[in-house]
């Protein structure tokens, strides 16, 4: 699978643990950045992120940042992309069951590595149930670029 990957200054150590992981589980990485821990703005990659999930160039993707409620924010705003925020492995077990979720958002502040890479392998690993649940996630997606 091609999984675009990015963080903020406060995500990059566990941005890092995981593209190590998935890559050796075989995924291939588009690592957007950051590479430096320097502040950075957290929208910035998530947006980078977003667009690739929305451009379909890649099938997936993973942010990081303190606690994943910015970029989780950040990137819903793409039509297109169903970022879950997943502190455990049940919410990204629901995220794609449920909401056929295509980003994952972690916060390394708030989450353990071996934890983490959990999340991470069950979010990649676990179909959309569709049924009753297409039908919900047509209605999200058309309200991208509405206007409230």
């Amino acid at each position: 699978m091609k999984i675009a990957i990015g963080c903020d200054h406060a995500g990059l150590t566990l941005k890092n643990e995981i593209a190590r992981h998935l890559r050796a589980l075989g995924h291939e990485i588009d690592d957007k950045g950051t590479h430096a821990a320097e502040s950075t703005d957290y929208p910035d990659w998530a947006a980078q992120v977003a667009r690739a999930v929305a451009a379909g160039q890649v099938q997936r993707g993973v942010l990081v940042c303190g606690s994943g409620i910015g970029m989780s924010i950040s990137a819903n705003r793409f039509k297109g992309v169903r970022a879950v925020l997943a502190p455990s492995v049940e919410y990204a077990r629901l995220g794609r069951q449920h909401n056929d979720g295509n980003v994952l958002c972690l916060g390394e502040r708030l989450t353990p590595l071996d934890e983490a890479l959990a999340i991470t392998d069950v979010f990649l690993n676990t179909d959309f149930e569709g049924g009753r649940h297409q039908r919900r996630v047509q209605k999200m997606d058309a309200f991208a670029g509405e206007e409230a």
